[in-house]
């Protein structure tokens, strides 16, 4: 993804990065705030990946979202398996 503005083809409307983002996080099931959310971290993740990794932006940005997809499908990426998951605390 870019900054450059991309046609939406069903309105015609121009679409910025951060709505395609928060578009694409609806789809994938996100409350509409909660897209938000998720698309500002997004394009902040990117930056910085940029800044301390190097690379361009398109090849960051191309690398959160297939994090994104994964996880939205329940993958674990390589490197993302992790361990068990926290055994539920109940303090009540």
């Amino acid at each position: 993804m870019t900054n450059e503005p991309e046609k939406n083809a069903q309105s015609g409307a121009v679409m910025n990065e951060r709505a395609q983002l928060v578009t694409l996080c609806e789809k994938l099931g996100a409350e509409p705030a909660q897209a938000a959310a998720m698309a500002d971290q997004l394009i902040k993740r990117c930056e910085q990946i940029v800044r301390t990794r190097g690379g361009t932006r398109p090849e960051a940005m191309a690398y959160l979202l297939n994090l994104l997809v994964k996880g939205a499908q329940g993958e674990a990426p390589p490197g993302f398996e992790g361990g068990a998951a926290p055994a539920a605390r109940n303090d009540e």
